[in-house]
């Protein structure tokens, strides 16, 4: 493998998981019917720019696409990190916006192999920070 193939698989994976997450998103609500809570609206909200932008990173074998695409990872792994906190009731029920205003992301066909949706998506996004992070600065 070439020096360059190695230092753009960082980037390579970090756009397959943006997505692969951005499809399976679509995949449950589209064609499954899931209704998206307003949590997750807002994480797909940062999941599906992720993939285009990555895209045309990976594309071009742009590694600059740090400052632009890791703040949109970092935000979502964070309002995703506050929605596992919800899910797994460490945050009161009070401020839980997925049973008062939406659907409930707590019922058994919001999972993925046993794992909640928001869990699979704070993955994701931490997945995608930490290959960005693996790129390292841009040459000059």
């Amino acid at each position: 493998m070439t020096e360059k193939a190695t230092l753009q698989a960082p980037l390579l994976a970090a756009w397959l998981i943006a997505l692969v997450s951005s499809l399976a998103a679509l995949f449950v609500g589209e064609v499954l019917g899931q209704a998206p809570c307003i949590l997750c609206w807002f994480q797909r909200a940062f999941m599906f720019p992720l993939a285009v932008i990555l895209g045309i990173a990976a594309w071009h074998g742009d590694r600059g696409i740090r400052p632009y695409a890791l703040p949109l990872a970092i935000i979502g792994a964070g309002i995703a990190l506050w929605h596992l906190g919800l899910y797994w009731d460490l945050i009161p029920e009070t401020v839980q916006p997925c049973t008062v205003t939406g659907p409930s992301c707590t019922s058994d066909d919001m999972r993925v192999l046993g794992a909640p949706l928001p869990l699979l998506s704070l993955g994701a996004f931490g997945a995608i920070a930490g290959l960005l992070l693996a790129l390292g600065k841009e040459e000059t």
